[in-house]
C-alpha cells in the first residue's frame, strides 16, 4: 500500500456481484464492488468523499472502503467482460462431483483464458497457488501482471486438466514435470509448453504460448538495423567458425536463431540443432531434444553429432566448459556453429568464454560474430505523453484502452554486434579486451536504447530498466 492506495490484486473479487451493477454506473461513480458480506459490502473507490455523496442510491448495507487509483479501476472495467465470464465458469466448476460435468466447464475456462492471453500478446500464463487463492498472471511485453484471482478450490481442477492436456502424471504433485500440447482455437493452431514446479502451497504452473509464426519469421523482419542484418547474412555463409547470439532470458535469442535457420540453405546443407526444449519444428533441419533424465545431455549429443557429418550445428545454449570445448572443436574442424550464450553485451561475451576456460587463441581462431540483443517495450502511440526533462524532449507511458492501460504496445529489438576481423582477433588472442570497444567505436546497446528514447519509441523508465 502506497499513500493509502491498496492493490486490487490482493483481493478476491466476486464478479457475480459486480455484474449486478451496470458498467455505466461503475464508471460514473468510479468504484468497484469487491464482495458482499452478511453485514457489510467491501468496495474499492477512487475518491471516497465523492462516492459517499451517492452511496445511498446504490447500496442499503454499510460499506467498507479501500482506495485505488483511476488507472487500476480503468483496467478492471476494461476487462470486466472477460473476468466475469471466467468467474462464472470457474464458479460452476468448483465443488461439482460429476467429473464429466466440471471437465467440460474447465475446458471452456481454459479456452477462454488462452484466447484472452493471446489477444493481449501474452508470451506466458502463470498459475500460482497461495494459501487460500490461485492467481493467474500474464507476461505481456516481458512484464508480469495479474489478471485473475479465484478461490483455491479451482487449483486442483486446473492442475489436473493441464496435466491431462500435456500427457503428464495427474497424481504426481511432488516433482517437477514438463510437457506440451496443441489446440485449435477459433480456427488457428497453437502450441503450448507446460512447466510444473511443486511449491509450499501447491504447484506453480507456467504455460508458454508458442507463436508458430515466429519460427518462420524472416531475418529481415525481426527489426535488425541494416548493419547487423548485413553482418549476420555475411557470416552465416561461411563454412566454418562460430556465431554467438547473446542476451538475457526473454531477449528474443530463440526467435533470432530460428530466423537464421530459415536463411540457411537447408536443401544442400546438413543442419542439426541441439535444443532444450525444441520450441518449433522446421522442415529440413535435424532437431535433437535434450533429455537429461535418460542421459541425453548437451555434452553427449555434441560428442556424437560430428559423426552425422553436419555442415551447420545450432546449439540452443552453451552452458558449461565441456559444451564450449566441443563447440570450439567443431568450429575448428570445418563446421559452422551457431549458439546462444547468456551475457549482457558483446565484450562480456568474450570474458564469459574465457571464464569457461576457453583458450584465448582458440576463441580468436573460431569466433566470427557476436550479436548481443535486448527487447524494449514500445510506447503506445495513442496515449504516450511528451515531457521535457532538463531541456530534452522525451515521452512517457500513460495508459489507455488501446494498450490495456499498460502504456506500451509491443516490443522492438535493440542490438550491438562485434565483427571479429583480424585486428579484433589479435586483441582477443592477447586478452586485450578493453581496447576492442575503443578500436571499433560502435554504439553500445545502452546507447542504442537511448536513441530510441530520443525518437519517441520508448521511455526513460524503460531505458533505466535495461541499463547495465
Amino acid at each position: 500500500m502506497i499513500d493509502g492506495i491498496e492493490d486490487l490484486d490482493s483481493y478476491l473479487i466476486d464478479y457475480g456481484f459486480v455484474n449486478k451493477i451496470s458498467i455505466e454506473m461503475l464508471k460514473e461513480f468510479c468504484f468497484l464492488p469487491i464482495m458482499e458480506f452478511e453485514i457489510f459490502i467491501l468496495i474499492a473507490v477512487v475518491d471516497k468523499s465523492e462516492f459517499a455523496k451517492n452511496k445511498d442510491k446504490l447500496f442499503s448495507k454499510p460499506l467498507k472502503y479501500i482506495n485505488i487509483t483511476q488507472k487500476m479501476l480503468d483496467f478492471e472495467l476494461h476487462n470486466l467482460t472477460y473476468k466475469y465470464s471466467l468467474f462464472n465458469i470457474a464458479s460452476k466448476s468448483v465443488g461439482l462431483e460429476d467429473s464429466n460435468f466440471y471437465e467440460s466447464h474447465i475446458k471452456e475456462f481454459l479456452k477462454m483464458l488462452f484466447l484472452c492471453a493471446i489477444s493481449f500478446r501474452s508470451s506466458d500464463i502463470h498459475f500460482e497457488t497461495l494459501k487460500n487463492a490461485i492467481i493467474i498472471r500474464f507476461r505481456i511485453d516481458g512484464k508480469l501482471s495479474q489478471f485473475f484471482r479465484f478461490d483455491i478450490g479451482l487449483y486442483p481442477i486446473l492442475s489436473s486438466s493441464l496435466k491431462m492436456f500435456s500427457s503428464l502424471d495427474i497424481s504426481q504433485k511432488r516433482v517437477p514435470q514438463n510437457g506440451r500440447f496443441s489446440q485449435n482455437l477459433d480456427g488457428v493452431d497453437f502450441d503450448f509448453r507446460v512447466s510444473i514446479l511443486p511449491t509450499i502451497c501447491g504447484e506453480s504452473i507456467v504455460v508458454r504460448i508458442l507463436d508458430n509464426k515466429k519460427a518462420f519469421l524472416g531475418l529481415e523482419n525481426i527489426g535488425f538495423s541494416k548493419d547487423v542484418y548485413g553482418a549476420i547474412l555475411k557470416n552465416i555463409n561461411f563454412s566454418h567458425g562460430m556465431i554467438l547470439v547473446t542476451g538475457a532470458t526473454g531477449s528474443g535469442k530463440t526467435t533470432t536463431m530460428y530466423s537464421i535457420l530459415n536463411e540457411l540453405d537447408r536443401k544442400n546443407k546438413k543442419i542439426i540443432t541441439i535444443e532444450d526444449p525444441i520450441e518449433y519444428n522446421i522442415d529440413g533441419v535435424m532437431q535433437v531434444q535434450i533429455n537429461e533424465e535418460i542421459g541425453l545431455s548437451y555434452e553427449i549429443v555434441l560428442k556424437n553429432i560430428l559423426r552425422q557429418d553436419p555442415d551447420v550445428i545450432m546449439i540452443g545454449e552453451i552452458r558449461d566448459e565441456n559444451a564450449l570445448k566441443i563447440a570450439i572443436q567443431a568450429s575448428l574442424t570445418g563446421h559452422l556453429v551457431i549458439a546462444t550464450l547468456h551475457t549482457n553485451d558483446a565484450i562480456k561475451t568474450i570474458n564469459r568464454l574465457l571464464d569457461l576456460d576457453a583458450k584465448a587463441y582458440l576463441i580468436a581462431s573460431v569466433l566470427r560474430l557476436i550479436v548481443s540483443q535486448k527487447l524494449i517495450r514500445v510506447l503506445c502511440p495513442y496515449c504516450k505523453e511528451e515531457i521535457d526533462e532538463s531541456g530534452i524532449k522525451t515521452y512517457r507511458s500513460v495508459g489507455c484502452p488501446k494498450c490495456n492501460f499498460s502504456g506500451y504496445d509491443g516490443r522492438t529489438i535493440v542490438t550491438e554486434y562485434l565483427q571479429v576481423d583480424d585486428e579484433v582477433a589479435k586483441m582477443i588472442n592477447q586478452v586485450d579486451i578493453e581496447n576492442i570497444l575503443a578500436y571499433l567505436k560502435y554504439k553500445t546497446i545502452n546507447e542504442n536504447i537511448y536513441t530510441k528514447v530520443l525518437d519517441g519509441t520508448t521511455s526513460m523508465s524503460e531505458y533505466y530498466s535495461h541499463e547495465i
